[in-house]
């Protein structure tokens, strides 16, 4: 079956090919590393490590670059208000560097805990100055840029399909302005390159043709992907909060400099919520993973709930969804661990495996698939081998997994030495006593070639 993708520019589900086949570039927009990813930050990770294991699982030779942004990222979307690595600085006593180091190190090590594939490439903001220089110059050659008092902008009127992305009203927005544009043209022009504060020294600022200053949010992922993946690449992913400005303005940059849309397919996972709210690090209170971890939640317990729902659908977060998910993957584990040596994977379930998450990465039904197999009538075996061939894409480690060593009691060794002289003897009324005091004390005996194993009861 053919993989199809939901496309956020055409807003339909097309089939997906690649444009230099067999390779597919694949760009995803990082964290902004002034603080701890939030775990619905986390669920987007997690949707666009499952398309990469897809499209890996179809035999493509992936190329997937995730950027960090480190600098640029302003508090306000309309290019106003402080820069979030400025302010994390200032929050944390510590240098705006050392911040960016510290969360994206903190970034890594929640992606590995989620089994999330490492890119390829990470690229950083502050590593491609020039990289954003140059494009801002190309954009400026082909008149798409005006000159404020505080930095170069881009003339967003000068685009014909400025906003297609997001379906947004441009009219509607220049006609029901009610804020003050200050120097902007349009409400809707954003800010390329902005210049450092008069009489004040940022931490990061560097010289460029307009004045010394930063480049604005959005320059960034335009330079680094074109960098990395071309001007016009295959998949280009990120949260639904990025189709409104953050996507909509790459796209406007790079149709003016390098005539695309910058990529074939634009992708984009859903809002977690809590209580109806998006989660968000500006309400002030907001889940890490290791909020759950100190809760008592194995990480790929928060994998498989993201798992549960399709990536674009609005997943709601609640402690008992946490512990639905938890004892559903704890017992999806149990199953795989009892089963045994793998066998091969049967090709029919594991078609009905693929078809699901061809259909646009569905995963809920792909769950469903697989828990069909552990209910059914297939040999332990076969089973198996097809949970674990399944699992290259879900990536939950199932086969990794095994129970945790219980301590045996001394007084309960000592009940199964007496069970054994007792049956040497062909005493089994007392072998079988002693085998009846053993369970309710909460172990099961399991009779094997190489003597009795005793087993904590499920």
């Amino acid at each position: 079956m053919a993989l199809r993708l939901y496309d956020t520019y055409s807003r339909q589900v097309r089939e997906f090919e690649p444009l230099q086949p067999p390779r597919v570039g694949l760009y995803a927009c990082g964290l902004t590393v002034y603080d701890y990813a939030h775990i619905g930050n986390l669920r987007t990770y997690i949707f666009e490590d499952i398309l990469r294991r897809t499209l890996e699982a179809h035999s493509y030779d992936v190329l997937h670059v995730q950027n960090i942004t480190d600098v640029g990222h302003l508090v306000s979307d309309a290019d106003t208000g402080e820069d979030k690595m400025e302010k994390g600085s200032r929050r944390t006593g510590k240098s705006a560097w050392e911040i960016a180091k510290f969360f994206t190190e903190a970034f890594r090590r929640d992606l590995a805990a989620l089994n999330v594939l490492e890119p390829h490439i990470w690229p950083k903001a502050t590593d491609h100055i020039a990289e954003q220089i140059a494009l801002i110059q190309c954009i400026e050659e082909q008149g798409y840029t005006y000159l404020t008092s505080d930095g170069v902008y881009f003339d967003t009127s000068r685009l014909a399909d400025y906003g297609a992305l997001a379906r947004l009203d441009v009219e509607g927005l220049q006609a029901g302005a009610r804020v003050d544009l200050g120097e902007k043209r349009n409400p809707t022009d954003f800010a390329l390159w902005k210049f450092s504060p008069p009489g004040e020294q940022r931490q990061m600022e560097w010289d460029s043709p307009w004045g010394v200053g930063f480049p604005g949010w959005h320059i960034e992922c335009s330079a680094m992907a074109a960098k990395y993946l071309g001007p016009y690449f295959d998949i280009h992913c990120g949260g639904e909060d990025h189709i409104p400005v953050h996507h909509t303005n790459e796209i406007a940059q790079s149709e003016a400099c390098y005539k695309t849309r910058l990529a074939n397919f634009w992708m984009h996972g859903y809002f977690l919520v809590t209580s109806g709210e998006k989660m968000a690090k500006s309400a002030g209170e907001f889940l890490r993973l290791q909020t759950l971890i100190d809760e008592g939640y194995d990480p790929l317990s928060y994998r498989y709930l993201c798992l549960n729902a399709h990536y674009r659908s609005r997943l709601n977060f609640n402690w008992e969804a946490m512990d639905g998910a938890a004892t559903a993957l704890n017992r999806l584990r149990q199953h795989v661990y009892g089963w045994g040596a793998p066998g091969p994977a049967d090709e029919t379930a594991l078609d009905r495996f693929m078809a699901a998450i061809d259909d646009d990465l569905n995963t809920p039904q792909a769950l469903a698939v697989i828990w069909e197999v552990a209910r059914g009538n297939l040999p332990d075996a076969f089973k198996k081998g097809t949970v674990l061939a399944a699992d290259r894409i879900l990536g939950l480690r199932l086969g990794e997994w095994a129970p945790p060593e219980t301590e045996v009691p001394e007084t309960i060794q000592t009940l199964l030495a007496q069970r054994e002289q007792a049956r040497a003897v062909k005493n089994w009324a007392e072998a079988d006593r002693l085998r009846d005091e053993i369970r309710a004390a909460g172990f099961d005996i399991i009779d094997s070639p190489d003597g009795p194993q005793l087993k904590p009861r499920s």
